[in-house]
């Protein structure tokens, strides 16, 4: 099973890539609606996470997972972190960076105790392999978001219907 995550989330790192790569602003700052994000949002999102959520909880519940992980706040960073003024290039490169970190952390792991588990207060317990699942499930979320929101911009940019091309479902 680790084997698999550890090729998936690589896969990932390709395929954000490929998804996101050579974005024209228009599209990277288009919203479906106000109160949704756009693709400059997410790649925010996703290297904020990929720094100081999954890698930071998996390696502190692997290696001290009596510890209290540090708070997140992704809905908030939102504001707090002025994602609408970031630059988006800089961003996607920087989550791949993060991204390759890491596998290459991932992979360098010797003997790890994935059944170690941080006992949440309020939700029981998060073990390394919670962690580590929930962080491949984190991607295909925003893989499939991201699909969307590039279907829907489509739609909007082309004024066509694409009910031909088939049901989103």
């Amino acid at each position: 099973m680790y084997k698999h995550i550890f090729t998936e989330l690589q896969r990932n790192k390709s395929v954000f890539e490929n998804l996101l790569k050579d974005t024209n602003e228009a599209a990277y700052q288009w919203k479906q609606a106000p109160e949704k994000w756009c693709l400059l949002e997410i790649v925010c999102h996703l290297y904020d996470e990929e720094r100081e959520d999954f890698r930071v909880r998996l390696g502190l519940v692997l290696e001290k997972p009596e510890e209290t992980p540090p708070p997140i706040h992704p809905q908030k960073w939102v504001a707090e972190r002025k994602y609408m003024e970031q630059d988006f290039d800089e961003k996607l490169q920087g989550f791949l960076e993060e991204r390759e970190k890491s596998i290459e952390w991932l992979q360098s792991l010797e003997n790890p105790q994935w059944d170690n588990a941080y006992q949440h207060p309020k939700y029981g317990p998060f073990s390394g392999n919670f962690y580590l699942t929930n962080w491949l499930a984190h991607d295909y979320l925003h893989i499939r978001q991201i699909t969307r929101l590039k279907y829907d911009y489509l739609q909007h940019i082309s004024g066509e219907s694409v009910q031909y091309a088939g049901e989103w479902k």
